[in-house]
């Protein structure tokens, strides 16, 4: 069997990933900054005023304080240096963070839903004009904050994700607004378990992607905008290939993508050239960044890996 990998430098591909690390990183800490003053403004606000809706509202915010945070530990980690030991970084603590804050907003969204819950039979008195005030402030700071991360939002997709995170706050905000106003002018004080019910849905389904998105890739799972078979098909359908087999793609962190594969090849063609033309290939159609691939000769097609996984060169590949 005649054999040829090759994979991208897990160091030179964490330098491409960490050239914009550095301004990412400015972005993140001074949005951070901001909800993090304005998330302590609205939880002693919600104290004083005795407003659910702003607590829900804080809660929103404490969500989006620890999504930045998520972020900015990434954009930090992406630009430190592997070790031999630690070969792509510690780049999978981002996601191991992930979890656990979309775990420990699910029991915040229970808390302050299991409280709304409460108020609907026992409505409480509010402080509509203070409230109102609070609210405003906090839509402010949302939207300087998505002033500050809008210049780097569009193509990175840890800077989307904290962009994505703060517009839901902001629509949050609005429904606090709503409520304050709704309260002030006609003291409809049942809307304000209600706004702090929607808000709180907001964070569920915020935390359940987040936490959704985690698994998938602690498991390994193909990301959502690459079909593996398409690009088995693709692999495939190009001159000098006779098969692919133990075909994998899998994240490793956010914007961080990774595939490995087996292809068998024409006796007589170049391996060399074969394998620069694949990965160009790959690089140019899919969004993956780190590939690794073997090159196998069509007389001794099956590897002993192959023999071990269960792989065949039919092309189909093995899930494990």
């Amino acid at each position: 069997m005649t054999d040829c990998s090759v994979g991208l430098d897990t160091k030179t591909e964490c330098d491409h990933h960490s050239h914009s690390a550095g301004d990412q990183s400015r972005r993140l800490s001074v949005t951070m900054s901001l909800v993090f003053i304005y998330f302590l403004a609205e939880l002693f606000g919600g104290l004083w005023t005795g407003s659910l809706a702003l607590l829900a509202d804080a809660g929103h915010m404490f969500s989006d304080m620890t999504a930045l945070a998520i972020s900015l530990f990434a954009a930090w980690m992406t630009s430190r240096t592997p070790t031999a030991q630690q070969t792509f970084g510690h780049l999978r603590a981002e996601i191991l963070a992930a979890a656990f804050n979309g775990s420990l907003l699910f029991l915040v969204a229970g808390g302050i839903m299991h409280e709304a819950w409460e108020r609907f039979s026992d409505p409480q008195p509010i402080l509509g004009g203070p409230m109102l005030w609070i609210a405003v402030g906090g839509l402010v700071v949302n939207l300087i904050s998505l002033k500050v991360l809008h210049g780097g939002h569009t193509h990175d997709l840890n800077m989307r994700g904290a962009w994505l995170h703060v517009m839901g706050d902001t629509l949050g905000s609005v429904a606090v607004i709503l409520a304050a106003v709704l309260i002030y002018f006609f003291q409809w004080n049942w809307v304000d378990p209600l706004i702090s019910v929607i808000v709180c849905l907001l964070i569920l389904v915020s935390s359940w992607n987040l936490v959704r998105e985690a698994i998938r890739v602690l498991m390994e799972y193909a990301p959502n905008d690459i079909d593996v078979n398409d690009i088995e098909t693709h692999l495939q359908s190009l001159a000098n290939i006779q098969g692919v087999h133990c075909l994998h793609v899998w994240t490793i962190s956010s914007g961080l993508t990774a595939l490995s594969a087996h292809v068998v090849l024409d006796s007589q063609c170049s391996q060399p050239e074969m394998l620069r033309e694949i990965t160009e290939q790959l690089k140019s159609r899919y969004p993956i960044h780190h590939i690794t691939l073997q090159l196998e000769s069509v007389d001794d097609p099956i590897c002993s890996e192959s023999r071990l996984s269960g792989c065949t060169t039919n092309g189909q590949h093995s899930d494990d």
